[in-house]
């Protein structure tokens, strides 16, 4: 089905010339006024709504402002002439996608056009997905959209249908096992078991028995046959996390069920077994150094590594801060039956300005614990465990106190988050300052001295 594109133009060979540009690839539709223009958005479904400025007497911008209350609002593109760039530049603060000018640029247009389109799809999909992992996983986890957080996304996206094995790297608490649950929820093996086996907590022996199950009598204390956690998954998914610690001798049987023939046989039996599985591990350590110290077998992590995933670290994406933390209060408050709704801006500050050497498993904890020891409607400076505060308060050399910190003096990186969440925002003032934690006022002072351009 191709997507659907609104021309508002009042000039006739505007529209025309428009129409017969775009038709081979989109299902069009003209309107002269704002009134013909609704008239279409009442009966249609619209993709993209390619509007002018000025629509002889009318307002373009009332158009987009309309345009953009529906449920399923389209995407905005504003024409204007190179005069009222400063009028379509208001548009896109108040929603609208981007603008051309006048005389347009034809194959400008059709690249902004679809540069949308693909924005949307990929919005869209990024949605759905995360939508999947927080019904069974917890949303709040990989919840952000900075950059190296998309990057993930996209790969989960792209490699879940296949068959590939994965490996995902990473620090511990980045998530790395609700990525691999994501994977296995968007394949086609998702009806099938997710099976999960965390291979630091056992000993030798008793991972070989877990992986790939034991008869009865093969060692003191096996009372009666065991089926392994591949015959479990047969048909789905398993999860080896932290693969880094397994033995050499676990290593030559893990090889030989994810070779081509698939076979294995439970400890203290001969007969041969085999599962139809899809391999996805992680680890926090570096494999690469590890065959090279003769710690890992270079044939499995070449097996392994067919697609890898690496985790950023927190600090990496310090933009997704505010969000993850206003998901935790969230989920805290209401686990703790408590009416703790916000942050204060001190405190966000502190949080922007640690370096999360736990990642997101510590700033899950420190928000719980803020949760617990807030006696009003928002965590503050104090209610923060005592080494985070101490931690902010080396880094930025000064003590932790609850004094307003504005998050722009902190440096480089802040900069960067406010830009960042402009950009992510569309320019939206209200919306930037809410996901940075900190005053809309105090966002417009700072950009009103130009210290960073918007």
């Amino acid at each position: 089905m191709q997507p659907t594109i609104l021309i508002v133009d009042d000039e006739k060979h505007t529209r025309d010339g428009l129409r017969r540009l775009l038709e081979e690839e989109y299902d069009v539709y003209v309107a002269e006024d704002i009134g013909g223009a609704i008239s279409v958005l009442e009966r249609e479904t619209i993709d993209v709504i390619l509007t002018d400025l000025r629509l002889g007497g009318e307002d373009g911008m009332q158009l987009i402002d309309r345009a953009l209350k529906l449920p399923q609002p389209p995407i905005c593109i504003m024409m204007t002439a190179y005069g009222s760039v400063d009028t379509a530049v208001e548009a896109m603060k108040r929603g609208a996608y981007d603008f051309v000018t006048k005389p347009l640029n034809l194959d400008k247009v059709e690249i902004l056009i679809a540069r949308a389109l693909q924005s949307r799809r990929i919005e869209q999909e990024n949605r759905s997905l995360r939508q999947q992992i927080d019904e069974r996983y917890g949303l709040e986890n990989i919840l952000g959209e900075s950059v190296a957080l998309r990057e993930v996304l996209d790969t989960i996206r792209q490699v879940a249908p296949s068959s590939a094995n994965v490996l995902i790297e990473g620090q511990s608490g980045t998530g790395k096992e609700l990525a691999a649950h994501a994977i296995h929820n968007l394949s086609r093996r998702n009806k099938a078991k997710f099976v999960a086996v965390h291979c630091a907590a056992l000993s030798p022996t008793l991972l070989e028995s877990e992986l790939f199950g034991h008869e009865r009598g093969a060692f003191t204390g096996a009372h009666e046959r065991r089926i392994g956690r591949f015959e479990q998954a047969n048909g789905g998914t398993i999860f080896l996390d932290e693969i880094g610690e397994i033995e050499p001798s676990t290593q030559v049987k893990l090889l030989r069920v994810m070779s081509e023939q698939r076979a294995f046989e439970r400890v203290g039996g001969s007969q041969t077994l085999k599962a139809d599985v899809r391999v996805i591990a992680a680890t926090n350590k570096n494999l690469e150094q590890l065959v090279r110290e003769g710690k890992f077998r270079d044939d499995l992590y070449f097996r392994l590594n067919v697609v890898r995933i690496t985790m950023p670290p927190l600090r990496a994406r310090k933009e997704d801060i505010p969000l993850l933390v206003r998901a935790f209060l969230r989920h805290f408050s209401k686990l703790n039956d408590k009416p703790v709704v916000d942050i204060t801006s001190d405190a966000m500050n502190v949080l922007l300005g640690y370096d999360w050497p736990g990642n997101i498993r510590e700033l899950r904890t420190a928000i719980e614990h803020g949760v617990v020891m807030a006696s009003g409607p928002k965590v503050t400076l104090r209610d923060l465990p005592a080494a985070i505060r101490q931690s902010a308060s080396v880094a930025t050399g000064a003590a932790a106190t609850s004094e307003v910190v504005n998050p722009l003096d902190l440096g480089e990186t802040e900069k960067r988050l406010i830009t960042q969440a402009l950009a992510a925002t569309n320019g939206n003032i209200t919306a930037a300052a809410k996901r940075l934690g900190i005053s809309r006022r105090t966002l417009h002072r700072k950009l009103n001295e130009k210290i960073i351009r918007h």
